[in-house]
């Protein structure tokens, strides 16, 4: 038997109790595999190494079918090494023949996220494509399932404001507790949107490009990158103005730059190198 809890060897009289029952709580993965086999004896050691990264996220049931052959029998396994992952009760997925930690990784990501950590998978290759619409599909069928969760709500708001919805966003984002985590990213592009909706940031370009000094054009257009998504180009332009002058508009450069990061989310590898950058220069 393993030393670690959520690695063990399961037979079919233990296979109700400690696989079936305890995957309504901690999802599972059955392996089966002999040790004669070395593609086999290769995923159980992978599997194995990523258990103890995931640090109880998920179980991994072992059944070695060269000496306990039954439970593989009912299962109707076809193939060595074979995996069934289990959750809630019910065989969820399964892989044939032996598999690389790539795979097996993105197969445990997908078995362990949470609701919100699922959406949030969803809705950044949405956003990669700039597919307002189908985000918007899956976010109303999360909020169907839980109508007050307050993470789907912070989603939803953000989306709306990217698809041009001012006024539907702001209902939503008045229906959010203010404490709530990241509530102040949809809350923030909604802020710039509405002031970027009263500029010409294409003309704010072109006067930048004519006078680099032009620190009124700079931070038009900074505004207006920053609601188009070009963050780094927008945040460059606070920079600039930053270094330039302290003063304009009462510290215009450092806190467009906050308020352009607020709207990046937390973990943006750009808002962090660029909030390096202002403390650098500020200290």
């Amino acid at each position: 038997m393993d030393a670690r809890p959520n690695v063990f060897e399961v037979a079919l009289e233990s296979f109700p109790s400690d696989v079936v029952a305890g995957s309504r709580v901690v999802p599972a993965i059955l392996l089966f595999w002999p040790d004669q086999v070395p593609p086999a004896a290769e995923t159980r050691r992978t599997l194995e190494n990523l258990a103890t990264q995931y640090q109880g996220k998920f179980a991994l049931a072992l059944s070695d079918v060269a000496t306990t052959p039954q439970l593989a029998q009912q299962l109707r396994v076809q193939g060595i090494p074979s995996i069934r992952v289990i959750v809630d009760g019910q065989i969820a997925d399964q892989l044939e023949g032996p598999q690389g930690e790539a795979v097996l990784r993105q197969l445990i990501e997908g078995m362990t996220m949470s609701d919100a950590e699922r959406l949030k998978d969803q809705l950044a290759r949405f956003t990669a494509a700039r597919d307002w619409e189908g985000a918007l599909q899956v976010l109303k069928a999360a909020l169907q399932a839980e109508p007050n969760n307050p993470a789907f709500k912070v989603e939803w708001a953000d989306v709306l404001v990217h698809r041009g919805d001012f006024d539907d966003a702001e209902r939503v984002l008045a229906s959010i507790a203010e404490e709530t985590p990241e509530r102040e990213r949809p809350a923030m592009r909604l802020e710039l949107a509405r002031e970027a909706a009263s500029l010409d940031g294409a003309a704010a370009l072109s006067r930048v490009a004519a006078d680099g000094n032009d620190l009124d054009a700079r931070y038009e257009a900074a505004i207006a990158q920053a609601v188009a998504g070009d963050y780094e180009e927008a945040l460059d332009q606070c920079m600039a103005i930053l270094q330039t002058d302290r003063k304009f508009r009462d510290d215009a450069g450092r806190t467009t730059m906050i308020r352009i990061m607020a709207t990046m989310g937390k973990g943006s590898d750009v808002a962090q190198r660029y909030r390096r950058r202002m403390f650098a220069f500020l200290h």
